[in-house]
């Protein structure tokens, strides 16, 4: 069976206003990585029917330099700031979110790099990351395993050395990478250890079965008296102050890129769509008033999703700034870092409703072939919906609101874990 190919509407790809970017650059540095986004976007639909990882996808995203955008370019980087990053990540998720997903625990670990204290471990991986190593996740454990708060992977001390023994799930992106960050217990400390991905004993296996984003090999992977290198071993304990933020961050810039592409789409289908409705509004579907009104409604929500998506990425680039500041008051470095955390908790509630409503009304302007399994759009709800179900809304929420009522900060970091009943 064949399946549908992705192609954008010429109004819609050329002239829709998209909205301001983030930069006076943006563009000229946006127009590098725009045909390979294009190239990507043009298997999305056969990828994810035949259900085929994006290897060489997230392969040609390394081989242009795309991984590298936040490092310095005395490094080989863009030196791009957080805005220009997630707008480009919007862009690419416009392409395939997949591959967005794939790559956030590489770019997480290069904040940590970027504004962790000078040491022989940042100016190690400084020069690892420019020369173009990925880093996949390792940190989240699988259901009934780990208390919240804790992990049952563990560091452990032997007369052989350092050697790594547990199981995690959400290894997002490891299967593509080199290296892969593992949260351990380390007796009554958590550490985040940098662990290659062909280390004896690692064993990573594409098994995540979610009913979307089903191709970011974001399965299980098993430590079996995995020898580490003490140096892998992350001297300070805890991450970059935004990490919250910043990871969230790219997870609506995924929802805003599939805003953007499900309107392109369906600007598409609609321009060209043939078959009526004897009780609809006009001899072609093109003309339909009602019709018109769907894929302009979609068209603001993907607008929308944008704005706000980078108004957020404008916030954590403020924390980022405060956390190297050497003029800001511990106070004004503390609100810093909360504002980011209100301004993306506020995103979360707004851009997850508008890209999971846009992502179900594009089927009230077209008929019932519209879902036909290779057209690939039930692709955007089933990937809209796994994406914001990884943390909550209605905790964002309940922040936000105890927040404005008792001026309450949100909290700066929390994991997933088994609760004390």
């Amino acid at each position: 069976m064949s399946v549908a190919t992705p192609t954008s509407n010429p109004v819609s790809a050329t002239r829709f206003p998209w909205g301001a970017a983030p930069s006076q650059r943006y563009e000229q540095l946006a127009q590098r990585w725009r045909p390979l986004f294009a190239t990507i976007r043009e298997g999305a639909v056969e990828r994810d029917y035949y259900h085929r990882l994006p290897s060489d996808e997230i392969r040609l995203l390394r081989d242009s330099g795309f991984l590298s955008l936040r490092l310095p370019e005395r490094l080989g980087g863009s030196g791009a700031t957080l805005p220009e990053l997630v707008a480009l990540l919007i862009e690419l998720g416009a392409a395939d979110t997949n591959v967005v997903n794939a790559i956030r625990s590489h770019f997480g670990f290069i904040e940590d790099v970027l504004t962790a204290a000078p040491s022989e471990w940042r100016d190690r991986w400084l020069e690892r990351l420019g020369e173009g190593v990925m880093i996949g996740a390792g940190y989240s454990e699988g259901a009934n395993r780990a208390k919240a708060g804790t992990f049952v992977t563990e560091l452990e001390r032997t007369e052989r050395g350092l050697v790594l023994n547990g199981e995690k799930f959400y290894t997002t992106g490891s299967l593509f990478a080199d290296w892969m960050t593992v949260g351990a217990q380390d007796g009554d400390d958590t550490r985040a250890v940098q662990v290659p991905t062909r280390q004896p004993g690692v064993e990573i296996i594409d098994d995540w079965d979610g009913f979307g984003q089903a191709l970011t090999a974001s399965g299980t992977a098993r430590f079996t008296d995995v020898a580490i290198d003490p140096g892998w071993v992350r001297p300070d304990t805890a991450r970059f102050p935004y990490a919250v933020p910043f990871f969230q961050t790219v997870h609506l810039a995924s929802l805003a890129g599939i805003g953007r592409a499900l309107a392109e789409d369906l600007a598409q289908q609609v321009a060209k769509r043939d078959r009526i409705y004897t009780n609809g509004n006009a001899s072609r579907v093109s003309e339909d008033p009602q019709i018109l009104q769907v894929v302009g409604q979609v068209h603001g929500a993907a607008y929308a999703a944008r704005a706000s998506v980078l108004q957020s990425a404008a916030a954590i680039q403020h924390s980022y700034e405060a956390a190297l500041s050497e003029t800001l008051s511990p106070q004004q470095i503390e609100q810093a870092h909360a504002q980011a955390h209100l301004e993306v908790d506020c995103s979360v509630s707004v851009v997850t409703k508008l890209i999971l409503d846009a992502s179900t009304v594009l089927f009230d302007a077209l008929g019932a072939s519209a879902t036909l399994r290779p057209k690939g759009l039930d692709r955007y709800w089933r990937n809209a919906r796994t994406i914001t179900s990884h943390n909550p809304r209605i905790y964002r929420e309940r922040q936000l609101g105890n927040f404005a009522v008792n001026g309450t900060p949100p909290p700066n970091f929390y994991r997933v874990g088994k609760g004390d009943a």
